[in-house]
């Protein structure tokens, strides 16, 4: 299930849509297959689950399926949508982030936590803020010893403040990491085909010749280079 899902993110991503078309398709079978699972046990079926999403998102939604005004911004509509949850949480006797999935890849399970966080009411007041606890985190790393368990809580630190800059300002840190990922893989196949130009591998240049096709490939990037 979850590697159909990244499939589909990828398909968007690139922005392929013959591509997004069949892995959609893949993740439709996940569904269908696992509630064919659960059909022959007894416990539920298709059918059931298209029934619960459907009664969920009517119930969220009163400004559009209800009597209620439709609210003024995106932001008002995401705090109903919150108060709402959290009477659903009520009922079931959950806490604010029990409903965290602890499946999700840790920069996103972070992003999910700190956004309900605030929810509450638990937000750094300015922008400024969020940065001095950058700060903080970081003097605190820089404190301990390097490789140590200290270093490895710290660094946790420092990761979940940054994913608090990103939310704050309305920037989703998991995009943004695997935009910069992709850039770096993108930058290095440049560097792997310079080099083999010259009838070498990247890793039998020294470190400056790597710096330097790495700079070439910034600027081939930029389109700054033939």
């Amino acid at each position: 299930m979850v590697e159909e899902a990244y499939e589909a993110v990828h398909a968007i991503e690139i922005d392929d849509v013959a591509e997004l078309r069949e892995e959609l398709g893949d993740v439709l079978l996940q569904v269908i297959l696992h509630a064919q699972i659960a059909a022959d046990d007894g416990e539920f079926t298709i059918d059931d689950v298209v029934a619960a999403i459907t009664a969920k998102i009517v119930r969220r939604h009163p400004h559009v399926f209800g009597d209620e005004a439709a609210a003024g911004s995106a932001g008002e509509v995401l705090a109903h949508w919150d108060r709402i949850k959290a009477g659903e949480r009520a009922e079931k006797q959950q806490g604010l982030l029990d409903t965290v999935p602890h499946a999700l890849p840790a920069l996103m399970r972070a992003q999910m936590i700190s956004r309900k966080a605030v929810s509450a009411g638990f937000e750094w007041e300015t922008l400024d803020g969020v940065w001095d606890k950058v700060h903080e985190e970081l003097d605190e790393l820089a404190a301990t010893e390097p490789g140590s368990p200290e270093a490895a809580d710290e660094i946790g630190d420092v990761l979940f403040t940054v994913v608090n800059l990103a939310r704050k300002q309305g920037i989703d840190a998991e995009t943004a990491l695997r935009g910069t990922c992709e850039k770096f893989r993108s930058r290095w196949s440049a560097m792997e085909e310079m080099a083999r130009r010259e009838g070498r591998a990247v890793d039998q240049l020294a470190l400056d010749e790597q710096e330097a096709l790495w700079q070439q490939a910034k600027q081939i990037e930029k389109g700054l280079t033939p």
